[in-house]
This record gives C-alpha cells, structure tokens and sequence, in this order.
C-alpha cells in the first residue's frame, strides 16, 4: 500500500517566498495525514507560466534557492515530488551570450525535483515542450528524454510533466517500461469549457495501456489570460477514476494506492507509514457545465483583481445583458460592497434600460452613480464641431441623422468617465465586452474597450445569455427584462444588434468556424450558412485585429481564445 497525497496548490507567478510557504504548508499536512509521497504541480515553485521572468539570472537563481529550503525544512518520512526550474549546463555553442532574450542562452529545464529526508535527490526535465495555443515553453525550456523512476517506500513511481502525458508514446510508456506502477504527472493545464473529458481521455488511456497507477496533479487559480481549474485525479489500472480534486480551489487529496513494493532501477526513498485505510476520495461534487464556466469567469476575474492589487471594480452598467453579467461575476467574484456600477445615460438611452440597471446594481448591493453624458458630448461636439464642418465629413451634415462618429463619441465619453473614476477611486475597470463583439469589432477603441480586464472577452454572445439565464436558477437577479430585450448599444434612436449583425446564434457558429476551427469559407458555408453573409462576417473579423490587439486581457472559455491563441497578422492580403 502506497499512501499518496495530491497537493493542488495556487501557486503565484514570481511569487516564489510566498509559493514555498504553501509547498511546505501542503507537504506538512500530508506527512500529517500519513502520506508516503506528496505530489505538485508543475513549476509550483515559480508558477506557470514565469514567461520573460525566465530570463532574469536573478529569478533563476532565486528558484534554486527556494529548492535547497525546501529541502531542508519539509517533513521527513514524506517524499516530495515539486515543479521548479533549473540550469542544466550551458549550449554547446561558444559565441552565444548567458541570458541572451533572443534564446535560451542557458539549458534551462522544466524541472521536476524530488525531496526527501532534507536533499534533493533526483530530478526529471520535462520531456515534450508545448508550443501551440497559450503555451510558448520552447522559447524558454530546452527538453530532455531521461525516464527518472524512484521508489517510494519500496514502490516503483515514474515522473513526468504536464504535455509528456498527451502521447501515445513517450515519457509515461518508457516509465512503464523501465518498471513504474505509479506515474506521477505534474500538471499546470489551463481550463477551457469542455476540457475535463478530454484529460481523462489521456489519463485512462495509460494507465489501462500500461497497467499502472496515474497521479494527474493539476494547479489551480486565475493568471491573466488564462485560469487553472485544479481537479486533479488519480487513475486506476482498469481505468477508474478513484480520487479526485475540487474544481477551482486549492486542495489536499489524500488516498491510498493499493500497490506493493517491487524492484526497480532508481534511488529507494522512505515511506512505508503505518496507517488506518483510507475510504475513496470520489465523492467530489462535479459542477455542471454552465456552473463550471461561470465559476472559471468568477475565480479568474477575483485573481486578477487581488493579484494586481485591486480591491475594489467598476462596471459601466448600461441596462445591457453584458454589463449585467460582468456586474454579477464581478459582484459575486469580490462581493458587491466591492463593486462601484457607473450608469452613464445618453439622450437616446431609454428609461427601462435605466431601471434595469438600478435594479440590478441593487440586487448585487453595488453602490451605483447616474452620471449622463449629454454636457460632454455637447462639449465634444462644440470643440469638434469646426474642424468636422471644415472637412465636410458626415458630422458636418447638419440633419439628425446621428453619424458613426457621433455614436462612437457617446462610447469614448463613457470611457473616460469611467477611467476618471478608476483615477479616483483606484477601482480597476472591467470592460463588458464579448467574444462577439470582439471579433466583427462591434465594439469602440478608447469607448467601451477602456479598462484593465474583461471577463467576458471569451465568452460568445450566446452563450452570455445562457450564463444570465443560469445566473438566475435560485431568483431574479438579473432582471428578467435585460435577458429577453432585443440587444442594443441604444447610441441612436431604435437601435437594435441585428440592424448590422446576423442573429447570434448565426453569428457565433460563424466565428466558432472561423477562429476555433480555422474553417475557410466552403466549410463554412457547409455549415449551412449564406456565403454572401460568411464573406462579410469573416471580413469583419479580419479587420477588427488591431482592436483586438489593444483589448484588456480576459479569461480563456473556448477552445481558442483570441490574444496570445491566435496570431493573426494585423497587416495582410489574404482573401480566403
């Protein structure tokens, strides 16, 4: 018997003093509970991903260090397995400079390090760097192809990281075969909806392949972009998932491994406690899809704000579903004390939308100002109105016809009211935009883009509606009004989404098309979509990059989020 304890922790970027207190917090607790090995996460010693932090020496230098008092000052008796990153020798060729930003100057490994009884006495570098999608490890780690099996307490345990196990062949099959009846995998792997049954693909596969015991410890927290969700698990032979971690929060699993002792290549580490059987840690509760979504927007937009040392949000509340939804992650990510709702009314927003904002701001506790911007768009529109009359542009025109560039000054003056109140108050703002409006630049640079996160900036049109609706499953809280009016930006009279946009629901498979899954237009079309309508949509997308490129940073949600996901040139010819 084998008594393994999953320490998912939520270690911090660079925050490596406060990342070793949680290290040796989660290590004493499993020597308490009777833990033969303790595993982590992947580079729980820096966090994932340190990126350019990476090139510091002194960073570098500092994660050694954090290793050697790791060390000295965890519990005997437990074997540690912890993420780290280490130098393993300098490149083969002279002329490159130490710590070169172009290249890895120095053989800088994703590290593995394995602690027991005060030293360090094995280490794994990780094998297969992944460099798709949000990941960029082969422009700081350089890989190594060494299998590192240990015994713990007499028992045969493979390391690996993270993308070594997303492979048939491999890291875990060649632990297996040098002797491993348990695999460790130290995970930092970030969350996007639907990915869970995809790990599990991946973890049952080996372990029925190989017949061995698989450890998947992931990480847990919001880092900019991206938010880690946790739910670690341990895999049986027969490919049963016997114990699992909670999603989006920190957690010790301790469980028992029925495995026994067997000869193998590799250092012997203590182990073998005496005690009591553990009953099956599988009783973790399992949120549903939507819950689950919700709770990633929740926990990455609290991370966000506290780890950039912000205390307090502010949401332009239009009445809108958007601005609705992010008040309510916002409210209930910080609590509602914590959030200041700025209602900001033109002459052409209408009187529900107004109501339905106080009524909201009121539900969540947010403390709301109305402050209308008429007195500035006039003043802009005095200051303006000359050199627009002297260009003979649209403005000049005189009618009531209220131009794009009249619609578009409605929005910049909400952005700088709400960034005057972020100055003031020392509030972060949230932009409510969504991935929708993201793409085909339904939105305003300098406007409603204004601010330092968004939480919904991966999250579809749709699929906002269905998060509001859910929102709502034990009460009102969104007014039911702001969820089943037609959508409107309300800058000119009876306006409505759908006077430039396609239905969402025609809209959102279009750009899941496009941007998810690279689809062209035949493909799309195939889809059973207008070719007319796809043209122009994909058009739209193209030429809103460099909007997007100036966009604050929002959580990952779909398969490809837009920002570091996708690269697209902001200038190019191609018309495909």
């Amino acid at each position: 018997m084998l008594r393994i304890a999953m320490a998912q922790v939520d270690a911090r970027v660079g925050d490596i003093d406060g990342n070793v207190e949680k290290i040796l917090d989660a290590w004493d607790r499993a020597a308490v509970e009777g833990a033969d090995l303790v595993v982590f996460t992947e580079l729980t010693v820096t966090g994932y991903l340190p990126e350019d932090l990476l090139l510091k020496p002194e960073f570098v230098d500092r994660a050694a260090e954090a290793v050697s008092e790791l060390a000295e000052r965890g519990p005997s008796g437990t074997v540690a397995v912890v993420g780290t990153v280490a130098v393993a020798g300098e490149l083969e060729s002279a002329d490159e400079q130490a710590w070169d930003v172009s290249v890895p100057a120095l053989n800088l490994r994703n590290r593995a390090v394995v602690l027991a009884d005060g030293r360090e006495v094995a280490a794994y570098d990780k094998w297969r760097l992944p460099n798709y999608g949000v990941f960029d490890e082969a422009r700081y780690f350089v890989p190594d192809d060494e299998t590192l099996v240990v015994r713990v307490a007499g028992v045969p345990v493979g390391i690996t990281v993270c993308e070594d196990l997303w492979t048939d062949a491999g890291p875990l099959a060649q632990a297996a075969a040098a002797g491993a009846k348990v695999i460790a995998n130290l995970n930092a792997s970030p969350w996007h909806r639907g990915k869970r049954p995809t790990r599990e693909t991946w973890v049952r596969r080996h372990a029925e392949r190989d017949g061995t015991w698989v450890v998947y410890v992931n990480t847990v927290g919001g880092q900019d972009d991206v938010v880690f969700d946790g739910d670690s698990m341990l895999c049986a032979p027969d490919g049963s998932i016997v114990a699992r971690g909670q999603q989006f929060k920190a957690d010790l699993v301790v469980v028992d491994v029925p495995v026994d002792a067997a000869d193998a290549h590799g250092p012997d580490l203590p182990g073998s406690h005496h005690h009591p059987a553990l009953a099956p840690h599988v009783d973790v509760p399992r949120l549903d899809d939507l819950d689950e979504v919700y709770t990633a927007l929740v926990r990455a937009t609290r991370d966000y704000v506290h780890r950039n040392g912000f205390r307090e949000v502010i949401v332009a509340l239009s009445g809108g579903i958007d601005s609705a939804l992010t008040a309510a992650i916002a409210a209930d990510a910080l609590g509602g004390e914590h959030v200041i709702g700025l209602l900001l009314p033109s002459p052409y927003s209408s009187d529900h939308s107004l109501a339905d904002a106080r009524a909201l701001a009121e539900a969540f506790g947010i403390r709301h100002h109305v402050v209308p911007i008429a007195p500035g768009m006039e003043a802009f529109g005095a200051m303006l109105g000359p050199v627009f009359a002297a260009e003979g542009g649209p403005s000049a025109a005189g009618d009531d016809v209220v131009t794009v560039t009249e619609e578009n000054l409605q929005s910049r003056v909400r952005g700088v009211a709400v960034m005057a109140m972020s100055n003031e108050t020392g509030a972060l703002v949230l932009t409510t935009g969504n991935k929708s409006e993201y793409a085909v630049g339904y939105a305003t640079l300098y406007g409603d883009m204004s601010g330092g996160f968004a939480p919904l900036k991966d999250v579809p049109k749709t699929l906002v509606f269905e998060l509001s609706r859910w929102r709502n499953r034990d009460g009102e809280m969104i007014p039911t009004n702001t969820i089943t009016k037609p959508p409107s930006a309300e800058l000119k009279p009876g306006q409505v989404d759908q006077d430039s946009l396609p239905p969402y629901d025609v809209l959102d498979d279009i750009i899941e098309a496009y941007v998810e899954d690279n689809a062209g237009v035949a493909e799309i079309v195939a889809r059973g979509h207008d070719e007319a309508l796809v043209r122009r949509v994909l058009r739209m997308i193209d030429r809103s990059e460099f909007k997007r490129r100036q966009s604050a940073p929002g959580p990952k949600v779909t398969g490809r989020a837009f920002g570091k996901e996708r690269r697209v040139p902001i200038t190019h010819h191609w018309a495909g």
